[in-house]
């Protein structure tokens, strides 16, 4: 097998991560054909089917997915140790790929990630924002951005953002004056509750805390989504209760559009952090960004506001 091409697992890999030929092409930038014609010549040179092909769908066979598993850390080694050259450069170059929860990709990140790609040029940033719980080493990024309770094991973690935030609730001015407002936590079983519900399909529970009391309870509403803009829409309207990040809401609240509920029960949490592997390779980007984070300046980070 040493005459495989190192281009034809990178494209394998590729597809076989987006389930799509499309969508690997985008992220690669070159043609769908040419990803086609590199997974047909891995296949024709293993004597094996790799990924099963429809009009619709792109999926891995057995031996596909034995290979991913496998091809990917490899891969990355490989990508980590071709970098160690960029020490040579003045300045690092390459493609750095985070995969963030959308509260950061919307309004955590980006203050971040244009200084860091002012200070970098050379530096190619590639953000993905996903909710759900990924091992996202395996899906192909750098690193990762999550929730200390979401952290995976093994991994380096580093501050990023604001080190505390809190999940708030708040309504409309109208639906309390309807609906009445709740005095404890519980009361909100009696209410219409705009609820969030993650791509898996899982809708949370809603956790509040008061003195080392916690109390968590499961709402039922007319309205959940996963998205937060409508959301928070249905909540301008009077359609219910809702509950979620205080910056989501920041806005609203400022205007009187919504107005909080059950103060003294908001949950106060630790920021999010940047993990990635703990390896000895660490691809120059990502390196670069890692220290730019450290040295990033508290005055400058984003803050939540009271």
């Amino acid at each position: 097998m040493s005459d495989l091409d190192l281009a034809d697992l990178g494209a394998f890999a590729a597809v076989a991560r987006q389930r799509s030929f499309r969508g690997a092409a985008a992220v690669r930038g070159v043609s769908p054909s040419a990803l086609s014609e590199a997974v047909r010549r891995l296949e024709t040179r293993l004597g094996l089917r790799l990924l099963n092909r429809t009009t619709r769908s792109v999926t891995p066979t057995d031996a596909g997915t034995r290979l991913l598993e496998r091809l990917v850390p490899a891969l990355s080694e490989v990508s980590a140790a071709l970098d160690t050259v960029n020490g040579f450069r003045d300045s690092p170059a390459g493609t750095l790929r985070l995969n963030v929860p959308s509260i950061v990709a919307r309004l955590i990140l980006p203050p971040i990630a244009e200084a860091f790609l002012k200070a970098y040029p050379g530096v190619a940033l590639e953000v993905t924002a996903d909710d759900n719980f990924i091992d996202v080493l395996a899906a192909g990024y750098d690193a990762g951005v999550r929730y200390d309770d979401r952290l995976e094991q093994d991994m380096i973690a580093v501050p990023i953002g604001p080190r505390r935030q809190r999940f708030v609730a708040a309504a409309a001015p109208a639906y309390l004056v309807e609906r009445g407002r709740p005095a404890h936590p519980k009361d909100l079983l009696r209410h219409d509750c705009i609820r969030h519900r993650f791509a898996s399909g899982v809708t949370p529970a809603w956790e509040f805390e008061r003195r080392g009391k916690i109390v968590r309870v499961t709402p039922s509403g007319r309205v959940v989504a996963n998205a937060t803009e409508l959301r928070l829409s249905a909540a301008v309207a009077g359609l219910g209760i809702i509950y979620g990040f205080e910056e989501f809401m920041a806005p609203a609240l400022k205007t009187g559009a919504l107005v909080p509920v059950l103060e003294d029960w908001w949950q106060e949490f630790a920021g999010p952090f940047l993990y990635y592997a703990s390896r000895r390779l660490v691809p120059a980007p990502l390196r670069a960004f890692v220290d730019f984070i450290k040295a990033w300046p508290p005055e400058a980070r984003p803050r939540i506001v009271k």
